[in-house]
């Protein structure tokens, strides 16, 4: 991923057109020196074309860490980790059409 704030604006406009009412819980934040921490739940519905997997609607639910790094009080990175083989298995599944 590319730095802040061009990276983060990228994929998160990036998630927008592959879902459609992504909401974004915060569950827990740590904080030490220059970073942030935050473990997030992310849920919504699939209105887009996802890595090659075509809309159906399918509501997905996974949860995301996000390590971000601050100087002079800006974002200067962030990284997220979370599963893509469980998001995609959830595109997948029977179930989501």
């Amino acid at each position: 991923p590319g730095p802040a704030p061009q990276g983060s604006s990228t994929r998160r406009r990036s998630t927008s057109t592959h879902f459609s009412d992504v909401r974004l819980t915060v569950r827990d934040t740590v904080a030490e020196a220059d970073k942030v921490g935050a473990y997030v739940v992310v849920e919504g519905d699939q209105g887009g074309d996802y890595y090659g997997i075509p809309p159906r609607g399918a509501h997905v639910r996974f949860s995301m860490f996000n390590l971000f790094t601050f100087k002079e009080r800006k974002i200067i990175e962030k990284r997220a980790h979370y599963n893509l083989a469980d998001i995609m298995d959830q595109l997948t599944a029977d179930s989501a059409a």
